[in-house]
């Protein structure tokens, strides 16, 4: 992230410049894109300010606190942008296609009510790979099938573990 810290009514500080840079630099891993951090401390009267603003592709973040000490004003700022930083990757991960492998989430349906049984729904992440690549990722892990993005003919195939140890493969019809 490229930092720019600006004082107002203040000596420049090393110190302060260094310590504002290295805690946002904490905060690269929530964000997708290259994004620039804009910081400004000022000194009113008693009042010590941070205020930072996060610009990125999609992105516009502000924060803004003050204390008597410049150091707090900067954590609880930095805590608020935090904050809204996760917000921000939880929405756009939720929007993009929801749970991870492995979570799960079981929905009612209203089948219950008609006597059927209650339906158990896994959202997967898949990636494109050759039927050879997704062979070796099945002696990988433990589950009985692997879905995956066939990189030859880009359609959506699944490989799964048979019953007498062998495995199949389902792809559609072209």
């Amino acid at each position: 992230m490229h930092t720019s810290v600006t004082f107002k009514n203040i000596d420049p500080s090393d110190n302060l410049r260094a310590y504002v840079e290295d805690k946002l630099d904490r905060f690269d891993r929530f964000l997708d894109s290259p994004a620039e951090a804009n910081v400004v401390l000022s000194v009113e009267k008693f009042r010590h300010i941070a205020e930072i603003n996060i610009i990125g592709r999609k992105l516009n973040i502000v924060g803004k606190e003050e204390t008597n000490d410049m150091y707090s004003a900067i954590d609880m700022v930095l805590d608020k942008i935090g904050k809204q930083l996760k917000k921000n990757k939880e929405k756009i991960r939720d929007r993009r296609g929801g749970a991870k492998i492995g979570e799960f989430t079981a929905e009612n349906l209203n089948l219950e009510e008609a006597g059927r049984k209650q339906v158990l729904i896994k959202n997967i992440e898949y990636k494109p790979m050759d039927v050879d690549e997704a062979i070796m990722q099945m002696d990988l892990v433990t589950d009985n099938f692997l879905v995956f993005s066939n990189a030859k003919t880009d359609q959506i195939n699944v490989l799964y573990r048979r019953k007498d140890g062998n495995l199949g493969l389902i792809q559609p019809n072209s």
